[in-house]
């Protein structure tokens, strides 16, 4: 298990990837498309963008918490757009990267991400954050929302299903994998907030998380300086 602030970077020597995540990455390489038509191939402009659309679902809501979304966008930008293997077209394909916010709260970085990635989450939707029925409710809930692997929102726990999924990938890679067939090789990512580290579950599902070596577990948390 990896851990680093949000101005740390993924460093790619953490990672051993198969040809078969090759043939996927060259084919995510193009610049990233929003809805709108607009390319924005600049890391700043895509940053900014998860920013803004952050910021006006929370106001438009009189409701929600942006400071993660405005203080995680960059290091959500590198890592959705360069590492993060997925597919909005099929959002349940099973190899694919795991990536949960445990600061559930700051539901709108992953609404953003999931909108600007070509998810079926409309602006429409956006529009509508925290609403009766909308697929944006203030806390990340799993099989309401496509993309969402976890529901999350009491602190810490996040990264204990993340730490579980993580258990899960190493254990079916044993089970299936073969020299020169990876079947199961994906990375879980977690997201976490101060007062998900301040909470005893992390700190168990931590420990488990270095007693179990689950090299493929990466997470970040969010520093801000005041907790």
């Amino acid at each position: 298990m990896y851990m680093t602030s949000r101005l740390g970077y993924i460093v790619g020597t953490f990672f051993r990837r198969s040809p078969k995540r090759a043939v996927v990455k060259s084919l995510r390489a193009q610049p990233l498309i929003v809805r709108s038509g607009v390319k924005m191939s600049s890391r700043k402009e895509l940053a900014n963008a998860i920013r803004a659309l952050s910021m006006d679902a929370v106001q438009k809501a009189k409701s929600g918490h942006p400071g993660a979304p405005m203080g995680m966008a960059d290091i959500a930008e590198v890592l959705w757009r360069d590492f993060l293997n997925h597919n909005p077209t099929n959002p349940a394909w099973a190899d694919r990267d795991r990536f949960v916010l445990s600061n559930g709260h700051g539901s709108m970085l992953i609404y953003s991400l999931l909108h600007l990635t070509g998810y079926d989450l409309p602006m429409s939707e956006l529009q509508n954050f925290r609403q009766l029925h909308s697929k944006t409710p203030g806390h990340p809930e799993v099989g309401y929302t496509a993309g969402v692997e976890t529901t999350t929102g009491p602190l810490g726990q996040g990264i204990a299903n993340a730490v579980g999924m993580a258990i899960a990938e190493k254990t079916l890679a044993a089970q299936f994998n073969r020299p020169g067939h990876d079947i199961v090789d994906h990375f879980t990512y977690a997201f976490m907030g101060d007062g998900c580290m301040m909470e005893g579950i992390s700190h168990e599902a931590c420990s488990l998380a270095g007693t179990l070596k689950l090299g493929k577990l990466v997470a970040f948390y969010d520093d801000n300086g005041i907790s």
